[in-house]
């Protein structure tokens, strides 16, 4: 089958070997692939990972394991990303994303969904409705990502929120957001990208705007710049005692000054995966329309230049249609 593999360099194969099913799995044929940032920070270096790339995905379950349900063939579905042993204890207490015997796919001791065919757990899928088309679905883990930060930090409705960075990440917060009726300013480098938030009624600000009325104005920043110099900025948006939130996953080989957020006495919260379901409802519900972020729909003889293309400052949202 056609995959994209990483393995010190990349490369798109005709020949990678088709997955072998467990009991637990389904059988998954790729419809629809999202090139993530994680993507190419995996081909810098990030997480050692070597073998096929990918973890945004639609796709139809085609073949299920023998503990897997049968009802389930033919539907098309979305999946979360984490495979976990469901034995230790944080699967006993629900944090299986923390599973220190899990899997991730495409980023971690599974081979990922830039593959025609590809395998998961059944319990990490999620039949999708007939409402959500195939572009749409595809944003579904980077959007369940960005409501992970609702699950972990309490936003009162008079908190001062601050977005820090207009990459793809960034605005897909953004759209989260807004959909959830949150006030905040989203602080980037670029007015088009910019302009997707304020075109949904966002404020809106340049980097290059801010002032020193700025610094240590915000209860809770939202860190998405995937950049040492955002994080640093970030750190100077806060107040004392006010809540930094990570979502960039960072290779930075250069210091950090991280000084101030023990004179601040700044609460960092690292922020990952989120769950599928209340996404999936906002997605259903029509609340969150994701085309404004769309770059490009490549096919797949043409993935090495979609991952080129997504590789650059400028490039949004880059897909992959099987």
């Amino acid at each position: 089958m056609k995959a994209l593999v990483y393995d010190e360099k990349l490369k798109l194969v005709d020949n990678y070997p088709k997955p072998v099913l467990s009991d637990e799995e389904v059988l998954i044929r790729t419809v629809m692939v999202g090139i993530c940032n994680t993507d190419f920070e995996i081909t810098k270096g990030y997480m050692g990972y070597k073998g096929v790339l990918g973890h945004e995905f639609v796709g139809i379950v085609v073949e299920v394991g023998k503990n897997a349900n049968k009802d389930i063939v033919g539907k098309r579905v979305v999946g979360e990303i984490n495979c976990a042993c469901e034995e230790c204890s944080w699967c006993h207490n629900g944090l299986q994303r923390h599973c220190p015997n899990r899997s991730t796919l495409g980023i971690y001791k599974k081979d990922g969904c830039f593959s025609e065919y590809f395998t998961l757990p059944y319990k990490n899928v999620f039949v999708i409705s007939d409402n959500i088309d195939d572009i749409t679905a595809t944003f579904t883990e980077p959007l369940a990502a960005a409501y992970e930060i609702l699950e972990q930090v309490h936003i009162k409705p008079d908190s001062k929120v601050a977005l820090l960075g207009d990459g793809k990440l960034g605005l897909c917060i953004s759209l989260v957001f807004k959909a959830l009726n949150i006030d905040f300013v989203h602080i980037g480098k670029h007015e088009n990208k910019l302009k997707i938030s304020k075109d949904l009624g966002v404020k809106t600000k340049l980097l290059s705007e801010l002032t020193e009325k700025d610094r240590k104005a915000f209860d809770i920043v939202i860190e998405a710049t995937g950049s040492t110099g955002g994080f640093e900025t970030s750190v100077s948006l806060v107040k004392p005692r006010g809540v930094l939130v990570l979502k960039s996953t960072i290779t930075a080989k250069e210091g950090l000054n991280l000084a101030s957020i023990v004179v601040d006495e700044i609460n960092i919260v690292g922020s990952r995966c989120g769950k599928f379901a209340p996404i999936l409802r906002l997605l259903e519900d029509g609340k969150i329309d994701v085309k404004p972020l769309v770059e490009k729909v490549y096919n797949i003889e043409d993935f090495i230049e979609a991952f080129d293309n997504n590789s650059k400052k400028d490039t949004l949202k880059v897909l992959v249609k099987f």
